[in-house]
């Protein structure tokens, strides 16, 4: 079982990890629980969406869309990298997905089959944790450095906390029965890494990398030089020895 976080752990371990919080006024006590008479949980993985839009933090926090009340999902990513939480409970972010797809992340197979309808269905507004990154959707619209970071380190916080492999991490299009696209888009870059075409693949093998590492870990830091064994200082030692004796001769 993996219950809903508590509001206070769930800031505390986005912050471990790095990520810059906000909190949407309200959010703690907005939720669709109540409304649908469907608790939130236990959870079982992270679903990760683009807003197809812009300035859309209102809408994901509070006002939804048409036909579609607000909250949309639990966090909303601005292209800063700031993270605001925008509910702790049931959020509309996910509708339906697949059985066979939301089977995949459930048991955190490595391979992820394209959502078939036929398989069933799982309301994943129950079971994920949600994320709307800011961004318009349209292909060409970039994920800033600092965006793509933010969304790395929200993924693996969520993960370590629950103790998941990557593989618990999926994208809307991956389990979506009504062919939803998000995420997509180009990046700016991660680390060390230039531009590139976003992934879920992709996205899966650097939430990996960072759960490889501590929370504070940072991608492309420089680690620092090891430091030289004693056989070593004394070897370059015997050399500066030689180099003046050369130069006294």
């Amino acid at each position: 079982m993996a219950p809903p976080l508590t509001h206070d752990r769930f800031i505390a371990i986005l912050k471990a990890e790095g990520v810059k919080v906000a909190e949407y006024p309200g959010w703690r006590d907005r939720e669709r629980d109540d409304e649908t008479g469907r608790p939130f949980g236990p959870v079982h993985m992270v679903l990760n969406h683009h807003t197809a839009g812009a300035d859309s933090l209102t809408a994901v926090a509070k006002n939804g869309i048409a036909g579609l009340p607000g909250p949309l999902a639990h966090i909303h990513l601005a292209k800063s990298g700031l993270a605001t939480l925008c509910s702790g409970g049931r959020a509309n972010h996910a509708g339906l997905m697949a059985l066979n797809a939301y089977e995949s992340f459930l048991n955190e197979a490595s391979t992820h089959p394209a959502p078939n309808k036929a398989s069933g269905t799982v309301d994943g507004n129950d079971v994920a944790y949600g994320i709307e990154t800011e961004n318009r959707g349209n292909g060409t619209d970039v994920y800033p450095r600092a965006q793509y970071d933010a969304w790395v380190r929200i993924n693996a916080a969520f993960c370590r906390e629950y103790g998941w492999s990557a593989d618990s991490c999926g994208g809307h299009k991956e389990t979506s029965i009504e062919g939803k696209p998000d995420p997509l888009g180009p990046v700016e870059g991660y680390g060390a890494r230039g531009g590139f075409a976003f992934s879920m693949g992709q996205f899966r093998k650097d939430v990996a990398e960072r759960l490889s590492h501590a929370a504070d870990w940072s991608p492309g830091a420089t680690p620092p030089a090891p430091k030289p064994t004693t056989e070593e200082r004394l070897t370059a030692l015997e050399k500066r020895v030689t180099a003046l004796e050369k130069g006294a001769a």
